[in-house]
């Protein structure tokens, strides 16, 4: 069982020890820390802050939910209680209420047993580095410091957000709705059995899209690991051949990763969902775009054939917004199938992305499988390296980026070297003394290669 504190929050495991994992006691010293973070940096009166908290489908949710809102309650926090929601749901509710910040009650793609709180700040954005730091030391110290009887918080209930969301999803200029109904899409979706199986199906119908729902019943009992890859979605992959639907669509509990079938049940892509809505918003809005250093060199492609600037982040969602805001990025992401649209806001929205990818594939007029054949065709391999507690990191790292300085080299997040035919990306874990290799190519054989190399010389430098 496991509880990891970091700067995004805090994640674990439901049950056990307290400190080792996600117990009613962890859950309420960490929202205990991130209110009275808020009530320190905020200077308003405490009776006017405002948190929005909503929570995805799994069975710890109703507990942990309950804990962290009446935590915020203690402290004379109002809330706004969404209930049963989203993660780009909350972020886009906290600057609707005027909020002050907010918090989501989920683990993303993690399996059942495990939960978390994401922490916002009062854009509905997650909280840099300084932040998150600042909220880790008050729960250390249990600096914490309640309000009077007369001060306590109250909870506003409000079960609108997923509708509003849906609405201002439908609002935005590049969604073509009546484009969509035309097109008399059927597709598949997979709710993974969480809020996804609500508010997917809800917008599909809203757009004149045949659904067909697959695990959309929101009761937490995933059935299938819930991190939407090839090896997980069998299931959905046979029905959408089955069902002679022109697409599927899958989600991730919270909603913030994305990834399509094509309509003879192979995968679109996780890396491909972010190229072909980049391409439509680029088709329309020429711009730049940003995604992170791991994600894959496709979108760079596909920014410059529409005359724009592609650059990228260190990972990592909250360094991904930072450099898109920094560049005027139009649209960015990450490679697992999250697309941020800063027209809405400032995270990663499933939504965003169905609405976005249906109205350019009723533009195209063509297949899901042609539409990812027109795109490059680049592929992944994902690695690592265990090396032993003595062996220097940093130090390898540096010999690597020395070794290949006459390349284009990254050294924001590990090292990155950038060849004229594919690339490589090293990063160091934070808690143990392992290197993980991400390499892309052009085919599968030469990405695989290319890692198996580059292992090979960290094992000579480090001499294993």
């Amino acid at each position: 069982m496991t509880l990891i504190k970091s700067i995004s929050g805090i994640r674990g495991t439901i049950g056990g020890k307290v400190g080792d994992n996600l117990t009613p006691v962890d859950a309420v010293k960490f929202a205990s820390a991130y209110g009275t973070w808020l009530k320190n940096t905020n200077g308003k009166d405490n009776k006017n802050l405002k948190v929005v908290v909503g929570r995805d489908a799994r069975i710890s949710g109703p507990m942990i939910h309950n804990l962290v809102v009446n935590t915020l309650v203690g402290l004379g926090i109002d809330v706004i209680d969404l209930g049963l929601s989203t993660t780009p749901t909350v972020e886009v509710a906290v600057p609707l209420e005027s909020a002050d910040g907010g918090i989501i009650l989920t683990a993303s793609h993690n399996p059942k047993q495990w939960n978390a709180l994401k922490l916002l700040n009062e854009k509905g954005e997650f909280l840099n580095g300084i932040e998150g730091e600042k909220i880790l030391q008050i729960a250390e110290a249990e600096a914490f410091d309640f309000s009077d009887v007369d001060n306590l918080g109250e909870i506003i209930e409000n079960g609108a957000y997923m509708d509003i969301h849906i609405d201002e999803v439908l609002n935005l200029p590049l969604v073509d709705i009546e484009a969509v109904k035309a097109a008399k899409f059927k597709v598949v979706v997979d709710g993974v059995n969480s809020s996804g199986g609500i508010i997917i199906p809800k917008l599909l119908e809203l757009m004149g899209v045949e659904v067909v729902k697959l695990y959309c019943e929101p009761n937490g009992h995933f059935p299938h690991n819930p991190e939407p890859l090839k090896e997980h979605l069998t299931d959905i992959s046979e029905l959408v051949v089955e069902e002679k639907a022109h697409l599927g669509i899958v989600v991730d509990p919270d909603v913030d990763r994305l990834a399509f079938i094509c309509e003879d049940g192979e995968m679109f892509g996780e890396e491909y969902t972010l190229v072909a809505c980049a391409d439509y918003v680029l088709s329309k809005t020429p711009g730049n775009t940003v995604s992170n250093m791991s994600s894959s060199r496709a979108l760079r492609d596909v920014t410059n054939s529409h005359n724009g600037s592609y650059q990228a982040s260190a990972v990592g969602e909250v360094n991904v917004v930072e450099l898109m805001k920094k560049n005027n990025a139009i649209i960015g992401g990450e490679g697992n199938g999250g697309i941020i649209y800063p027209e809405l806001h400032y995270g990663r929205d499933s939504l965003v992305g169905v609405a976005l990818f249906l109205t350019h594939l009723a533009y195209k007029k063509i297949s899901v499988s042609a539409l990812r054949a027109s795109y490059p065709e680049y592929f992944m391999s994902k690695n690592k390296i265990e090396l032993t507690p003595q062996i220097d990191v940093d130090a390898i790292l540096v010999a690597m980026t020395e070794k290949y300085k006459n390349e284009d080299i990254t050294t924001i997040d590990g090292v990155k070297i950038d060849f004229a035919e594919n690339w490589v990306h090293l990063r160091k874990s934070n808690t143990e003394p392992i290197i993980r290799i991400y390499t892309e190519a052009a085919s599968q054989e030469k990405a695989d290669a290319l890692a198996l190399r580059i292992i090979d010389e960290i094992k000579a430098i480090a001499g294993i």
